[in-house]
Parts: C-alpha cells; structure tokens; sequence
C-alpha cells in the first residue's frame, strides 16, 4: 500500500519542478527580446525564484519521509544516522544534493532576469531541466542495472523533459489569459505569437512523451497487456492514458479552431469571446494534466511486476 504523504509530496514536487522547466524554456521558444524581461509579459523573477524555493523545500520533505519509511525510526535522534548515510551513500543521496545546487542556480540565475533576461532564462532552463532530471532516481528506473538502467533513465528523463514543456506552456498560457493589464491588446498579440510557436513544440513534445511511454512501459511491465490489466499499477495507467487522449484533444481544439480564432478577432478588434473560449480549454487541458501528475505520483510507487506476481 503507498504512503499518502509520500504521493502527495512526491506529485507537488513533480508539478513544481515541471512548472519550473517548462515556464523557463516557454520563454525561450515564445518571447522575443524585451518580453523576456520579467514582468513584461510573464514575472519569470518572481515565478521562477517561487517555484525554485518550493522545490528545494519539497526535496528536504521528501527527502525526510522516504529515509524514515525506509529506515522505520521514530524520532530524530534515530533518523539522523540514516539521513547521513542515504545522503553520501547513495545514489538517492547525490541525485538530491544535484537537485538542491541546480535549485539554488535557478533563483541566482532569476534574480537577474531584469538585467539579462535571456542569459537567465537560459541557465535557468538548463538548470531546470537538471532539477527535473534527479526525479527519477526514486523512482523504477533505479531496480534496472546495466545498459538497461541506462535506457531507462534515459526515456524517464526525456519523458518528464516533454511533460515539463507542456505543462510549463499551459502554465504560461494560463498566467497571461489571467492577466489584466492597461494594453490588453498587445498582450493578446503575444499570446496569438506564443500559441503559434507553441504548435511546432507541442508536435514535438506528444511524440517525446508518445515514445518514451511506450519505453517506459516495457522497461517496467514488458511486452504484456492483459495481466497488467488486473492491477491497480494497469488500471491507473489506463486512466493515465485515457486523459493524455484527452489533452490530446483539447491541444487539437487549440490548434485547429481556439487559436485561429483568436487570431482573425485581434484583426477585427473583438478578443474577449475568443479569449474566454481559449481560457477553459486550458483550464481544462490544465486540470488534465494535474490529474494525470497525481497518477505519475501515484505510479511511481507501485511495483506492477509484484502485483502480476500476486494475481
């Protein structure tokens, strides 16, 4: 049975980390000059220092309650020892000591996003995307040994790259539908530019996210279906499935209708219908993919190969 709190520690930290990497290379690929500044468009200082901070802090919680389920201590005294050796010791250990020196580069990096907003977009994407990386050492990956262990890690990273840039885009997408501001129409603009660019990264990011799930699914399940079916890691997964079919869809809304026709009503003048459409689409897509982080969480603590074993 999975411990709630180490779930619900382990998805905010999922969501915050993909929040962070995906908000910062959005500005890369969608703003140009003068809009990489924060709060011209987006408040990327305040945002990404937010999310950075967040992250560390869900780290040292996750940190905390994985070493005392897995050493079973009871008080502080007891834990201590276990801390020590899980942090110089292991894997788990270093993996987390990258996660929290590549977190501190992040709010560095975002304090000087007015002076040099691309520069500090730039680390603090790469940087990002190595805090995002450190995710899947607790995760199945780390049972495989070898060349396997390898690939494994590899389509783990590169699928929490692809959510990331998703889930960071609708983030983004989210945030400027929201904001108010004395020229709405310029920021309109921005949007139309940035959902437009969004369609070249988003055919990008569902085919990262199609592969590395499929990848991911034999070097955890193999190439079996109906077994996996009978369990609770299969029935998660088909929910899993079920809601990217979902986004999939919504995404299509977006780029085939929502989007064109915010685009003809900036020309006429008239935003505020195409703008209120846009906005559920992406609350909806939103919700989505919160759910869909929630069952990751949820996965990612399941151990399918038992549960077959079981059954």
């Amino acid at each position: 049975m999975s411990d709630p709190l180490n779930v619900a520690l382990r998805l905010a930290l999922y969501l915050d980390l993909m929040v962070l990497f995906g908000l910062a290379v959005f500005g890369l690929y969608s703003f140009r000059g003068k809009e990489r500044v924060s709060g011209r468009v987006l408040h990327f200082g305040s945002l990404l220092i937010g999310a950075a901070v967040t992250g560390i802090l869900l780290s040292v919680a996750t940190f905390l309650v994985m070493t005392k389920n897995m050493s079973g201590a009871s008080d502080w005294a007891e834990l201590l020892p276990h801390l020590e050796m899980m942090l110089f010791e292991t894997e788990v250990g270093y993996s987390w000591m990258a996660r929290m020196v590549s977190l501190a580069v992040v709010i560095i990096a975002a304090s000087q996003s007015n002076r040099l907003p691309s520069v500090s977009l730039w680390i603090a994407t790469i940087a990002g995307c190595i805090a995002l990386a450190t995710l899947p050492w607790t995760g199945h990956g780390a049972m495989d040994e070898g060349t396997r262990r390898f690939w494994h890690f590899t389509a783990d990273i590169l699928h929490l790259m692809a959510a990331g840039g998703w889930i960071g885009a609708l983030a983004a997408f989210a945030l400027m539908l929201s904001t108010r501001r004395t020229n709405p129409e310029q920021l309109v603009r921005v949007l139309t530019r940035a959902l437009k660019g969004f369609e070249t990264a988003g055919a990008f990011i569902v085919g990262t996210i199609i592969l590395t799930g499929i990848a991911n699914y034999l070097f955890i399940v193999g190439p079996t279906i109906s077994e996996i079916l009978a369990s609770t890691y299969g029935l998660l997964l088909l929910v899993k499935i079920l809601l990217f079919a979902a986004m999939l869809g919504l995404a299509s809304l977006n780029r085939f209708y929502l989007s064109p026709s915010l685009e003809r009503s900036v020309s006429g003048g008239n935003y505020s219908v195409a703008v209120t459409a846009l906005k559920k689409s992406v609350l909806l897509e939103s919700t989505c993919a919160v759910v869909i982080v929630c069952l990751v969480a949820w996965l990612g603590t399941l151990s399918p190969s038992i549960e077959m074993a079981q059954g």
